[in-house]
């Protein structure tokens, strides 16, 4: 088993080694989308530290998409963006402190607005 886990790992690090910064965000989105629904069905579960754990590493993600903001080029779209990252990141805070699901769907479902848009963005904006 240990051959087909590392198998995966390098495939996927193959796949991103190749991807677009556009599709490294895309990914990234996506990423954080799947770890607040891991994070959802712990808190159903009442598996509080697994939770903790992809709460965590949610926040992680949303930290690298804040560090891929560029102010100088993105100007008021970064600024946003930076803003909704942060209300994002206290949200997630909050539902962890409180097994909030409320809150946890509320960032994916911001999560999920961004992703979708993000998708939808032209080739030539795509550079």
């Amino acid at each position: 088993m240990a051959n087909i886990s590392s198998y995966q790992q390098v495939g996927a690090y193959g796949s991103l080694s190749d991807a677009s910064a556009y599709d490294v965000i895309g990914l990234m989105y996506g990423t954080v989308l799947t770890r607040i629904a891991e994070a959802r069905g712990s808190i159903e579960r009442g598996e509080i530290a697994t939770k903790g754990v992809q709460i965590g590493k949610a926040l992680g993600i949303i930290e690298g998409l804040v560090l891929s903001l560029d102010a100088e080029r993105g100007g008021e779209i970064a600024d946003n963006l930076a803003r909704l990252y942060d209300y994002m990141s206290r949200s997630l805070v909050k539902a962890n402190l409180n097994n909030d699901i409320g809150l946890l769907d509320e960032v994916s479902a911001l999560v999920r607005e961004l992703k979708s848009g993000w998708d939808e963005l032209p080739a030539e904006a795509r550079a």
